[in-house]
This record gives structure tokens, C-alpha cells and sequence, in this order.
């Protein structure tokens, strides 16, 4: 499995070739740099951390910064760490973009949804609320929340009112339906997670 990260930019509209309007959203990978491995031998595990971004150096620590020194590269927004099929054909300090992916090839996102702050039960979660009219006080309200037999309370799971949004979400089988190399940007078919500017991993369907 191969993975990207990348900046969530605006949505779109293109066209095929029928002409057929498609919705896609742009994603900025620009050119995402390998600083690490981890192998089998040593951590148990193998991976590639990669870095996405660059921040000033005041904002890193000076572990941090010997770390990128190594490997070649100035310090990372983010850094994660990624499956890959074969660690041997990567290389510290080699730098992938948007041409690890190809047209049309199926993908997932994961990002982190938008903050909607403290939230009722029929927006969080889709209750259909009471009656709406003839005096009903109760249109939106949570009504009785306890079992009419024993336990006598809330169970476990309920579904309530309180905070909404800033959750780690994964949309499935998107398609790839652009690749803009000169610019580092590909276009997802669909919405993805999160707001404009926020951090999203692609990865690609195993």
C-alpha cells in the first residue's frame, strides 16, 4: 500500500468525455519527502515517515531538526508513517508526488471532518423530532432519555445532544479523475473529509 499526504484545496466541477459534469475535489501533494524507515531488525515493523510541508525552525525541537538534518530535508508540517510493499525500493531523502498515482485508479481519504461545536440529537445524529405544531414543546427536545424498566437510566450508547464534527473520517472508493504534475495537485471524484487547507492522507485500495 502506497500513501500520500496532502492539503485539501476547493471543489470543482470538470468534464468527461461524454461531457457528463463530475465533482471533484483538488488536493495539493506537492512533493511529500521520505526522512525515515523503519525495519523489520530494529522496530518490529516496516514503514516509511514520510514529511509533508515545511515549518520555521524556531517551531522544532532540536531532535526534531537533527532528524531532518539526516535525512536531507528541512522540517515537516506533518510527518506519518506509511505501509509500503517493498521498503527497498525507497530511498531517505527521495521526494514522491502525485505521479505514485494514476488516472483513474480507485483510493481513500482520510481526514478530519469540520467542528459544528455543541450540537442538538436531530442535527448529530438524524432524530426526527416530535410534532411541530397543534402546541407540541417538545419539536426538537431530547424527550425521556431512561428505560421504563430496570435499569431505570440512560444506557450505554445513547444518542444525545453535545459536541459535533473533529472526527478522523475515511471515504472509500474515490477515483482519481486528473493529475495536475506540474502544479503537484490531483482531483478526487467527490467530497472529501475536512475544511480547505486542513491535512488529508490518500492511500491507495488494497
Amino acid at each position: 500500500m502506497m500513501a500520500l499526504l496532502g492539503q485539501k484545496g476547493n471543489m470543482i466541477q470538470l468534464y468527461d468525455e461524454r461531457g457528463m459534469v463530475v465533482p471533484a475535489t483538488e488536493v495539493k501533494v506537492g512533493e511529500c519527502v521520505v526522512v525515515g524507515k523503519r525495519t523489520l531488525d530494529r522496530h518490529g515493523y516496516e514503514a516509511l515517515q514520510i514529511g509533508f510541508g515545511t515549518v520555521s525552525k524556531r517551531k522544532s525541537s532540536k531532535p526534531l531538526l537533527g532528524f531532518y538534518k539526516k535525512a536531507g530535508a528541512s522540517p515537516a508540517r506533518s510527518l506519518r508513517e506509511i505501509k509500503v510493499d517493498k521498503l527497498d525500493d525507497y530511498q531517505v531523502g527521495q521526494k514522491l508526488g502525485v505521479d505514485v498515482f494514476a488516472l483513474g485508479e480507485t483510493v481513500r481519504v482520510t481526514g478530519i471532518t469540520r467542528g459544528r461545536g455543541f450540537t442538538g440529537g436531530m442535527k448529530r445524529w438524524g432524530w426526527h423530532g416530535g410534532p411541530a405544531s397543534h402546541g407540541s414543546m417538545f419539536s426538537r427536545r431530547i424527550g425521556s432519555l431512561g428505560s421504563g424498566t430496570t435499569p431505570g437510566r440512560p444506557l450505554k450508547g445513547r444518542t444525545g445532544a453535545g459536541h459535533y464534527g473533529v472526527e478522523q473520517v475515511t471515504i472509500r472508493n474515490l477515483s482519481i479523475v486528473k493529475l495536475d504534475r506540474e502544479k503537484g495537485v490531483l482531483y478526487v471524484n467527490g467530497a472529501i473529509p475536512g475544511y480547505r487547507g486542513s491535512l488529508v492522507l490518500i492511500r491507495k485500495r488494497v
